[in-house]
């Protein structure tokens, strides 16, 4: 009877025990990554950084925002990752070479595309003017008045990703800058090849904020801590949008990771190349979004408005925006301060420009499945 209840007793615990390990292992497939980890290829997709969880301030009340860049408010967010830098032409040309995917800037427009961002009843233009092409920015050889976008932007026939600045330009050398001249399509199309998304804007302005709760900068309050440049905006020592002859080559993008990554290891989230993000742009998002938050007064994973709206376009105010963040390097204080964490701006999704990139993120469940 003792032996048969010790037989008993022994399978009770190897029982328990087997039910512990079960748990365990359940517990260590579920769980996150350790916060900023930074995938390798085995722990994680390659060189994307891990953002824990967590809740933070979104927006600005800051007298240097801009009134779309408000009210303040609360977000919590789901874990993700995120790449550590923007998507690099060499990045972009071995999509290319596996998918021969063709960009909106190599295609001859479509008018259907053009005519939802122009006045009602706008005339379709001949044939001839349609032609493939992109926004690069021309500069101009004096001051001028800085209400006319039009006088520094030029749209060049054959410029693409490829040649960024137009048919005589090129990327050759310079396959670890970020690639630009994309249209949010091409970026969703990038995505999907790299079993990728884009990133939300909440999800963005989390990660570019790294930890530091308003924060005007990446890095902190301070532009120039230590008079060090911390992003490649314009530089002052030339008035924007000037393009003088001694410094014409110098402005443009800069190599990924060429300046300082902010405190969770991301690298330009601030500066050289605007970065397409998942949201439509309207000027009253964080105004609607306060409406819809729950009573806590809190946004749980956000993923903005159902449609765009910029009453500053007047009769286009509701032509099709998706959210640009970070800046480029055409920012300047004369001109534009939007290397600012919070600042935000609307773009065509099909336009292509020059100083336009993207990086993209992914859920730990993607991972999961192709790994």
């Amino acid at each position: 009877m003792q032996v048969k209840n010790k037989r008993w007793g022994i399978a009770i615990v190897a029982v328990g025990l087997l039910s512990v390990g079960l748990a365990l292992a359940a517990y260590q497939h579920l769980r996150d990554p350790s916060p900023m980890t930074l995938g390798d290829g085995n722990n994680g997709p390659s060189e994307m950084v891990w953002m824990p969880a967590g809740e933070f301030l979104m927006g600005s009340d800051n007298k240097q925002a801009k009134p779309s860049e408000g009210p303040a408010h609360k977000v919590r967010l789901d874990g993700f990752w995120i790449d550590r830098h923007d998507v690099t032409n060499a990045d972009f040309a071995r999509f290319i070479a596996e998918t021969r995917y063709v960009t909106t800037a190599e295609r001859k427009p479509e008018w259907d595309d053009l005519k939802v961002q122009l006045p009602a009843g706008t005339p379709e233009p001949h044939d001839s003017v349609l032609v493939p092409g992109a926004l690069v920015f021309v500069g101009t050889d004096r001051p001028i008045p800085l209400d006319d976008f039009s006088q520094w932007w030029a749209f060049v026939p054959g410029a693409d990703w490829r040649h960024p600045l137009g048919p005589d330009s090129t990327v050759e050398g310079k396959e670890n800058h970020p690639v630009v001249q994309v249209s949010h399509e091409d970026a969703k199309a990038y995505a999907q090849w790299a079993h990728k998304r884009l990133l939300t804007e909440a999800e963005w302005e989390y990660a570019a904020r790294g930890g530091l709760q308003q924060a005007d900068y990446a890095w902190g309050n301070d532009f120039t801590p230590g008079g060090q440049k911390m992003a490649n905006t314009w530089d002052e020592v030339q008035p924007f949008p000037i393009i003088g002859s001694s410094n014409k080559f110098k402005i443009g993008t800069k190599p990924v990771g060429s300046y300082k990554p902010n405190a969770y290891g991301l690298y330009d989230m601030s500066g050289n190349v605007w970065q397409w993000v998942a949201d439509w742009y309207r000027t009253d998002a964080f105004n609607l979004e306060l409406k819809r938050q729950s009573a806590g007064g809190v946004s749980y994973n956000p993923m903005g408005p159902p449609d765009s709206y910029d009453p500053a376009l007047g009769v286009t105010a509701n032509a099709p925006q998706r959210v640009i963040r970070g800046g480029s390097f055409l920012c300047s204080d004369s001109y534009c301060t939007s290397f600012r964490t919070s600042a935000r701006q609307g773009a065509d999704p099909m336009n292509a420009m020059s100083h336009l990139g993207f990086r993209l993120a992914m859920s730990n469940d993607q991972w999961k499945k192709i790994h």
